[in-house]
């Protein structure tokens, strides 16, 4: 700021000049001063007069210059903060260009409150500075409300830190701002490396393609998603992890940000493949304890066809001793051996299916040809129990889609148990009703 003063006169050498600066100065609602060009202060305003407790007859109240030094201001400023401001105001002098800087002044009463200072130089048409003006503005609720800030960013970095997964937080577009600290821990790389998990190796390469689509699809529609994905450590072993993404949305419905939570579930997949050997196994264990069970009661069933084969063999015997042998009867009774052996075949297949140790196997099968064999395999125990069963098995019944093994192991298991229940009732008859029908026609996709 240049002023015109006239020529050969000095700033302070025109009363009206000082005399309307200083009555400026004092109606502005702010803490204002000036100083003389060496540094001096030399004038404060009523309200700065005030808040520092100068008495009435102060020089600084009137712009009175008492030859002040350059850094004579500073037992005002608190002991903590004279440094730093000392070196501001000394390099204001030095260079002559205006600056701020922010410190605490002690009040009348002894306390100290922040203030933000500025000083420009005020300089004659020749450009020699004339005075310093200076603004003081009164900053402690702002200081206050930094302070807070912080500290509430602190808590809630400590919070975000504190969360037992990965978490990472998202602009709106997807792109990666801000991860926590286990975040960067697992990975043991930086925020920019994080940032690029589509290219890099931090997802598994069989996971990363489905991962990328459905991620792409939730930035695309706003939409929380959720899948499971293997992730690498820092130690090269890759966990698996399950991804959760929600989009947060401001008063007008749009997406402020996303909060992706990532958590660990490597232990609990093992823990479900453990649990589902085990449940294959203890199945396993109680279909070849059901079936030696029904060994021993199937041992009729299969010395039937055996006793048969000897006899139609004896037979065949007999018509070959014959002179002429009669041939016809012999391809009889060697079609009645074949027919036993098959008969006695089948019995036994469909035990060693019901015991053999296989993973499960879908296909369209027919209900009702399945329940009969149940049957079959179930008869011993049906008739030592006395049980009467019947069946009402519905026509034209559509193909079943599964295991046929699997789907006899329940029936049987149920007719063994209903067949035991009543083999212990004296009273009542025991019947047993097996019935199927087609409650309703399921589309079949195409494959």
């Amino acid at each position: 700021m240049t002023v015109d003063v006239g020529a050969g006169k000095k700033a302070e050498d025109q009363p009206g000049y000082v005399a309307q600066l200083q009555a400026t100065l004092n109606v502005i609602p702010a803490h204002t001063w000036y100083a003389s060009p060496s540094g001096g202060l030399t004038f404060v305003n009523k309200r700065t007069a005030d808040y520092l407790g100068l008495p009435k007859d102060h020089p600084l109240r009137f712009g009175i210059d008492v030859g002040a030094q350059w850094d004579a201001h500073l037992p005002f400023v608190h002991p903590d903060d004279r440094e730093e401001t000392q070196e501001n105001w000394s390099t204001r002098l030095r260079t002559g260009e205006g600056g701020e800087g922010s410190f605490r002044v002690r009040n009348a009463e002894g306390g100290y409150r922040w203030f933000l200072s500025r000083a420009e130089p005020l300089r004659a048409s020749d450009g020699t500075i004339l005075q310093w003006v200076g603004v003081n503005l009164d900053i402690e609720e702002l200081k206050y409300a930094e302070q807070a800030l912080r500290e509430s960013e602190r808590s809630s970095r400590a919070a975000f830190d504190g969360i037992a997964g990965l978490v990472s937080i998202l602009a709106p577009n997807g792109e990666t701002e801000a991860v926590n600290r286990q975040c960067l821990e697992y990975f043991g790389r930086s925020l920019e490396w994080i940032k690029n998990w589509g290219t890099n190796d931090a997802v598994h390469p069989e996971d990363l393609p489905r991962g990328v689509e459905l991620f792409k699809k939730a930035m695309a529609s706003g939409i929380p998603f959720q899948h499971e994905l293997r992730l690498r450590r820092f130690d090269g072993e890759y966990r698996w992890f399950d991804n959760r993404g929600v989009p947060i949305r401001d008063d007008f419905g749009r997406i402020a940000r996303w909060y992706v939570l990532l958590t660990d579930i490597e232990d609990r997949t093992r823990a479900l493949a453990q649990l589902e050997q085990m449940q294959s196994d203890f199945a396993h264990m109680n279909r070849v304890s059901v079936m030696g069970e029904l060994v021993a009661s199937l041992s009729h069933e299969i010395a039937q066809p055996i006793a048969s084969v000897r006899i139609y063999a004896r037979a065949v015997q007999n018509f070959l001793d014959m002179q002429p042998p009669d041939l016809g009867e012999v391809r009889e009774a060697l079609a009645g051996i074949v027919g036993e052996a098959d008969r006695a075949g089948d019995i036994i297949g469909r035990i060693r299916e019901q015991i053999k140790k296989a993973p499960p196997r879908k296909e369209r099968f027919d209900l009702n040809a399945a329940i009969d064999e149940v049957i079959v395999l179930g008869r011993n125990a049906i008739i030592s129990n006395g049980v009467s069963v019947q069946t009402r098995l519905s026509e034209g019944l559509f193909p079943v889609h599964g295991d046929r093994v699997q789907l006899q192991q329940v029936v049987l298991n149920l007719l063994l148990n209903a067949v035991e229940a009543m083999g212990a009732v004296e009273a009542a008859p025991r019947e047993l009703l097996i019935s199927t029908k087609q409650d309703h026609i399921l589309p079949v996709r195409k494959r």
